[in-house]
């Protein structure tokens, strides 16, 4: 029981930590992303972009903690469905560190532009608008794409083994549905991908991850869920011994 009440909390605290850490991230990219002149701009705030780095580090690091540590709990409903939840995690975390990577390179061509005295503005302006370009892709495939297929996967299970009241999961499937579907109509262009409707499609699942987390750090699982759980694995794992 303190096993999972503990798992429980960490997992809480890890989706406060990468929702705080995914928005504060974002803002402190504003120099550099955010603005017509980034070329100049980035490297006068370089260390508010690297800043900016670092908390979006600890949001993949969040990202993976919480697949980690949810996957036992997972697994004991669903073995399968807590290994796709799992690996497609880790996938967002690694779409989401291509876009961190690119912001990193974006803010090195600032320093370079800097240095050469602002000459050559094309050709720097173009690799900017490449390396922006990998970043608004990333944003869209990671937080969005991957989170809304993620969400709905551990929402699923939450939903059928009760491991927490059914309206949270309710909540998280509508959300996972709506984000998905923001991304595919960001893909397409026929929405603007930080745009009003982007950020109202989007809420649903941002609602569904605090109100979780909160749940979680200071409810807990449903301990009788999770022993129902465990008493019908055994007997599986004794049929297969």
């Amino acid at each position: 029981m303190n096993s999972n009440k503990k798992a429980a909390k960490i997992v809480g605290v890890l989706f406060i930590l990468a929702a705080v850490t995914a928005v504060v991230g974002l803002i402190l990219y504003n120099p550099i992303l955010k603005v017509p002149d980034y070329l100049i701009t980035g490297s006068k705030h370089a260390n508010q972009v690297v800043l900016g780095a670092l908390m979006e580090l600890i949001l993949v690091a969040s990202a993976i903690g919480t697949s980690t540590t949810m996957f036992p709990i997972l697994r004991k409903y669903n073995e399968t469905i807590a290994l796709w939840h799992l690996c497609f995690r880790f996938l967002e975390a690694v779409i989401i560190t291509v876009g961190i990577i690119s912001v990193l390179s974006l803010l090195t061509l600032s320093r370079e532009f800097a240095a050469a005295g602002g000459t050559d503005t094309a050709s720097f302006q173009a690799s900017g608008t490449v390396l922006k370009a990998i970043h608004d892709w990333t944003f869209l495939l990671g937080p969005n794409f991957m989170l809304g297929i993620n969400t709905m996967m551990y929402s699923y299970i939450f939903y059928k083994s009760k491991l927490v009241p059914r309206f949270i999961p309710l909540l998280g499937i509508t959300g996972a549905t709506l984000v998905f579907i923001a991304a595919l109509l960001e893909m397409f262009g026929i929405i603007q991908q930080t745009s009003v409707w982007g950020g109202i499609l989007a809420l649903p699942v941002a609602a569904n991850e605090m109100i979780l987390a909160v749940w979680l750090i200071v409810k807990g699982f449903n301990e009788s869920a999770l022993a129902s759980l465990s008493a019908k694995i055994k007997p599986a794992k004794l049929a297969n011994t």
